[in-house]
This record gives C-alpha cells, sequence and structure tokens, in this order.
C-alpha cells in the first residue's frame, strides 16, 4: 500500500505509471465498448446512449475547467509553497465556488433538456429524444462528482501522487462496465446512464484516502477571496473556451450522425473510442506527466530545461506513435472484430467501424503532440493563445464535415474511391466515414498552427 503515497518525481517514472494505468483503463474501455457491442449492437439504443452524453459531457467541460489541474496547479504549487494553511485556504474558496456553480448549471440543464435534445439532435424520432432526455438528465450527476475528483486531482498531482491519480479512471471505466452488466438488465437503459454516475463516483472516492493524508479534505468557505477567484476565472476561461470548442466540435458531428443511417453515432462513437487507447497511452501519458515539471522549470525561470522537457516528449511521442498508427491501419478489421465482434455487433458493422477507425488513427501523432503543446502554453501562463488556434482549427474541421459529406454523396467517383480503398463497397451508412476524416484533417491544421505558434513565442 506504500505506493499509494510514493512520489514519482521524474517524468520517466510517472509517464511509465501513467502509461499502465491508462493502458489498463483503456483495457476496461474496450471491455466496455465490447459489452456495449455485443449486448445492444449499433442501433438505436446504442445511439441514444452516446447522443445522451453530449450534453452533461459539454456541462463538464464548462464547469470543471474551473477546477482543472492545468488552471490550478500553478496557483496551487505557489500558495503551498508559502504555507500549507494559505494552500488549504485556496482549495476551499475554489471547492464552494466550483460546487454552487455546478450545482446551479445542472439544474438549468436538467429544466432544458427537453429543448435542448430536440434541437441537438434533429434526426432522432419523438420516442428516441424521451428516451434521450432520461439518460441525459441521470447522466448530470457524472459532471458534479467529476469536477470535484478533477479538484482532488490537482493536489493528487501536486505531491506528485501519480499512482492514485493513474487509478482514478480504472474506476470509472468500472464503473460503467457494472452499469452494463448488472444495472442494464435491472433497469433497461436507464441502468446504463447509472453506471456512468457509478463510475464518477468511483472516479472521487479513489483519490480521497490521499486527500485526507495530505489533510486538504475542501470545505465550504463562507469568506471566499474574490480576488484569488478572479483570478482563476480569467485563466481558465481561455482553456474552458478551448475545450468547449472540442466538445462543440464533437457535438456538431453527433448531431450531423443524428441525421444518417441509424448507427452512424454508434460507429463514429466506437471508432473513436478506439483511437482515443493509443492516444491515452502515448499523447495523454506525457502530457500529463510532463505538466508539473513544466510548471515547476517556468516558475523558477529555467527556461532551457522548461523547452527540453517540451522536445524530449514530443520525440518519444512521434516515436511510439508511428509503429502503432501503421500498427492500426493494417490490422483494423482484425483489431476491430477481437474487440467488438460479438453478439449483436455483425460484419457490416466491422466494416463500417473499421475504415472509421483507419481514418481516426492516423491524427494520434498530431493530437498527441498537441496537447502537450497546448499543457506547455498552460504552464507558462499563457492560456489564450491555444485559445485562438483551436477556434480556428475548430471552425475549419466542422467545415471540413460538411464539404466532405456533400462531395462524398454528389460525386459517385469520391464515393466509390473511399469504399474501395476502405473495402467498405455496398455497406450502408459509409458516409461515416467523412467525419472521421475530417476530424483527423482539423486535428492536423491545429497541429501546422500551434507548432508555428510555438516556434514563434518561444523562440
Amino acid at each position: 500500500m506504500k505506493i499509494f503515497n510514493k512520489e514519482f518525481s521524474k517524468i520517466g517514472e510517472a509517464a511509465i505509471v501513467l502509461a499502465f494505468f491508462t493502458l489498463l483503463s483503456q483495457f476496461l474501455g474496450i471491455f466496455r465498448d465490447r459489452f456495449l457491442a455485443g449486448n445492444i449492437g449499433t442501433g438505436e439504443l446504442l445511439d441514444i446512449y452516446y447522443a445522451a452524453f453530449r450534453v452533461p459531457d459539454l456541462l463538464f467541460t464548462l464547469g470543471a475547467s474551473l477546477v482543472s489541474v492545468s488552471i490550478l496547479m500553478p496557483y496551487f504549487s505557489k500558495k503551498l509553497q508559502k504555507s500549507k494553511i494559505e494552500a488549504k485556504k485556496f482549495i476551499n474558496d475554489v471547492f464552494t465556488t466550483f460546487f454552487v456553480f455546478i450545482i446551479a448549471i445542472s439544474i438549468f440543464c436538467f429544466i432544458l433538456m427537453p429543448s435542448l435534445v430536440k434541437m441537438l439532435f434533429p434526426g432522432f424520432s419523438e420516442e428516441l429524444i424521451i428516451q434521450t432526455i432520461q439518460l441525459s438528465r441521470i447522466m448530470l450527476l457524472s459532471p458534479i462528482l467529476l469536477g470535484i475528483s478533477n479538484l482532488f486531482a490537482t493536489i493528487t498531482q501536486a505531491f506528485k501522487k501519480f499512482f492514485v491519480y493513474a487509478l482514478a479512471p480504472v474506476f470509472y471505466n468500472l464503473g460503467i462496465i457494472l452499469g452494463i452488466v448488472f444495472l442494464y438488465p435491472l433497469f433497461g437503459i436507464n441502468g446504463l446512464a447509472y453506471g456512468v454516475a457509478l463510475g464518477a463516483l468511483l472516479h472521487m472516492l479513489i483519490q480521497l484516502p490521499v486527500i485526507v493524508r495530505q489533510g486538504f479534505i475542501p470545505k465550504i468557505s463562507f469568506s471566499i477571496i474574490w480576488e484569488n477567484i478572479r483570478e482563476v476565472i480569467i485563466h481558465s476561461l481561455p482553456r474552458t473556451i478551448t475545450l468547449s470548442l472540442s466538445k462543440i466540435v464533437f457535438l456538431i458531428f453527433i448531431s450531423i450522425a443524428s441525421t444518417l443511417v441509424t448507427g452512424t453515432i454508434s460507429v463514429f462513437n466506437l471508432s473513436y473510442n478506439l483511437q482515443s487507447v493509443p492516444l491515452a497511452i502515448i499523447g495523454v501519458s506525457y502530457s500529463v506527466a510532463a505538466f508539473p515539471i513544466l510548471v515547476d522549470y517556468f516558475n523558477t525561470q529555467n527556461y532551457k530545461k522548461f523547452m527540453s522537457h517540451v522536445m524530449g516528449p514530443i520525440r518519444q511521442i512521434v516515436f511510439w506513435s508511428l509503429p502503432v498508427i501503421a500498427l492500426f491501419v493494417v490490422l483494423r478489421a482484425q483489431i476491430v472484430r477481437v474487440i467488438l465482434g460479438t453478439g449483436n455487433f455483425d460484419l457490416s458493422d466491422t466494416r463500417l467501424t473499421a475504415a472509421s477507425l483507419a481514418l481516426f488513427i492516423i491524427s494520434v501523432v498530431a493530437q498527441s503532440i498537441v496537447l502537450l503543446l497546448i499543457r506547455a502554453y498552460y504552464a507558462s501562463g499563457k492560456t489564450w493563445k491555444p485559445l485562438w488556434i483551436t477556434l480556428s482549427s475548430a471552425f475549419f474541421t466542422v467545415i471540413f464535415a460538411y464539404l466532405f459529406l456533400y462531395l462524398f454523396n454528389t460525386y459517385e467517383p469520391i464515393q466509390l474511391f473511399f469504399e474501395k480503398i476502405l473495402r467498405i463497397q455496398n455497406v450502408p451508412g459509409s458516409s461515416v466515414v467523412m467525419l472521421s476524416l475530417a476530424y483527423s484533417v482539423g486535428m492536423f491544421l491545429n497541429l501546422y498552427l500551434l507548432w508555428k505558434s510555438f516556434k514563434r513565442d518561444f523562440k
């Protein structure tokens, strides 16, 4: 049990711990998707489940950015260097502000959920809309619990307790799996939403022992130092908008998918989740492990070390990403069939998901480097620059989605080319691959703009 309180001060050690548990979490995520695909299949019910995630997920992004690790870490580290009492006061003030805000906005979304769902998913029938509303309302518990867990993560990362931090996503996926296996047979599709809430609760509770041991249990503060909160909000605002843009883009893609063939939302989400496995293991692990150290080097004005700890992980990301991309492209059908090919998930679903995965996976290296460069900007306190770059790339990504779908559906040679090269001839719903292609092209554009900006800003 000593490993729960072990400090991992080197990027290499921390990255290995994060990568290992990220791998474990992703394996659980694979089983989660396998259970979903096998028990439900790529039809209306799974479309509803993935659609119901979107509003709570966006709410989490909007509300939990206030308690984001990448925003709070520089402030918390400075307070902790001065005194533990000052650091505690800071945590209590942030917790109180976040809790009041997230509860208020959750109630607001709960009331307006019928209007939101009808507006966001125009392709859904009245029956599907009613079920999506029910699931979305239950899932509103998730952003509240995950937001508190995010606040805990700031403390665990500040004390370099990466083991506990890395365990949280494992328990999140475990909760969702329990919902699929045990709650779905009992409560029907609502049981899937209960599983999401359970996963969020476990995500929070696993970090609680370390928080108690360090003496940083957050409490309601009745005398908030608003100057600190104002400073955090000002710095978190661009990050909030930056993250919200990516969620909004994904939401628009799901909205477009709802107007296509039934099951398109499911195929798009399942292929996206599969490409997220190498992204989480490589890109997220390096960016998370590097962030606290980048903050320390920038705060101490050791800019040479700061840059070396940006460029080193980038080289390692490229080194690991390229063979993984090649492997996934070549073996995409086998990977999808082994992971998801059970029960109601048929051969047509396999071919479409494999084709979509191939177009997603090519952008993993771009997505990974983008994550690291954005963290480097946040570590230096320059939070506005990534916002403008992400805003530009998000706009063009949505344009690409509509443009590629138009070209695919209008010009038969283009449709035949993609169907032949991806081996999805005569498979209904093949237009989903245009959404995956648009997403990847948008990520490469984002990387290009961010890289040019980073070279200019950091010489």
